[in-house]
């Protein structure tokens, strides 16, 4: 199977796209059988795999944000490492260090003992427990996707993903994640509670007897190569111009900003947010069976890529306005582009 969707050969295409679709959903059936009642937030860390970003997931302990990681490493069969955040944890304790050990010869020699940010699926557990030092250690993985220790670079294998979760209502012992970093996270997922019929779910698979096995449905090769059907999904031009439009329409003073963004936005989004818009807008595409964006697939993966771009200020924050209300009104008020 090709690595890239070839347009000009419907067949192929047909096959690229089906294959994808196929993957995606035998994944998100194998994470479906341990997370209940989540079924958006499954398919939110599923298209961050397959556009290669990085994912933070906001929701107050309890709900499975941890579960669900595990799990899809689990099912993509990934190498898989958890760092439990606290703040006296210190760069080198994610990255590694080179340590003194014995040599054949009798002696001693510098080895680098590689920590947990060496891996394929990384879980960063309460990541805003973590002092901005050792947030910095994580930025440039998830950047530059390599590590630096001395004079040596550790390149991290593909495909790399940061997920990391964050606790919304505990302030005490955390430090706010700066807007740099916030950037380089592909999605904000806001994990909410399960619905009623969910919590019976929930009981009888977690206080029986019974457990859940999961398998591998897939591996990393698979997801790679279809990270590259992913980016070869056509744009075109006019929902390109809808994406530059959405996020030009969240930054205070633009001709695209409806009221709201003037009043209470102190910061709008990054181009970082019209190249999210995009890689999420091919893969829901691909998903819903066509071989272009369209702009209703920016709008429906809007809310995902951009609530953490958007910076609301004192006097928003006093009317209670949240990102997510700035957003709704931007596309609200800001007409599609035609072709």
């Amino acid at each position: 199977m090709s690595s890239t969707l070839p347009v000009d050969n419907p067949s192929a295409a047909r096959d690229a796209a089906s294959e994808f679709r196929e993957v995606h959903a035998a994944v998100h059936r194998e994470v479906a059988r341990m997370m209940v009642g989540q079924e958006s937030v499954i398919d939110g860390v599923l298209a961050a795999l397959f556009a290669g970003g990085h994912v933070l997931l906001e929701g107050v302990p309890g709900l499975g944000k941890t579960l669900l990681v595990s799990s899809l490493s689990k099912a993509v069969d990934l190498n898989f490492s958890r760092i439990q955040f606290t703040p006296d944890m210190m760069p080198a304790d994610i990255r590694g260090t080179n340590v003194l050990t014995d040599n054949e010869a009798g002696g001693t020699k510098l080895e680098f003992q590689p920590g947990p940010l060496v891996a394929i699926l990384l879980l960063a557990d309460e990541i805003n427990r973590a002092t901005p030092r050792t947030q910095s250690a994580l930025l440039e993985s998830m950047q530059e996707k390599q590590i630096s220790v001395g004079n040596r670079t550790i390149i991290l294998e593909e495909p790399f993903c940061v997920m990391a979760t964050q606790n919304p209502v505990e302030q005490e012992g955390t430090y706010p994640l700066p807007e740099a970093q916030l950037d380089r996270f592909l999605f904000k997922l806001v994990v909410g509670y399960p619905a009623e019929d969910d919590y019976r779910t929930i009981i009888r698979r977690t206080t029986s007897s019974e457990e859940v096995e999961l398998n591998s449905v897939t591996d990393a090769e698979t997801v790679v190569r279809l990270r590259q059907v992913v980016r070869s999904v056509p744009l075109p031009e006019h929902v390109e111009s809808e994406a530059i439009r959405i996020v030009i329409a969240t930054q205070p003073g633009s001709k695209y900003a409806p009221e709201i963004v003037n009043e209470v936005v102190s910061l709008g989004a990054s181009p970082r947010g019209v190249q999210g818009l995009i890689l999420a807008g091919k893969v829901r595409a691909l998903l819903n069976g066509r071989f272009a964006v369209a702009g209703e697939d920016l709008r429906a993966v809007a809310m995902e890529v951009l609530r953490h771009r958007v910076l609301v200020n004192f006097q928003g924050m006093s009317d209670g306005v949240s990102p997510d209300d700035v957003i709704a009104e931007v596309l609200a008020n800001l007409p599609s582009v035609e072709a």
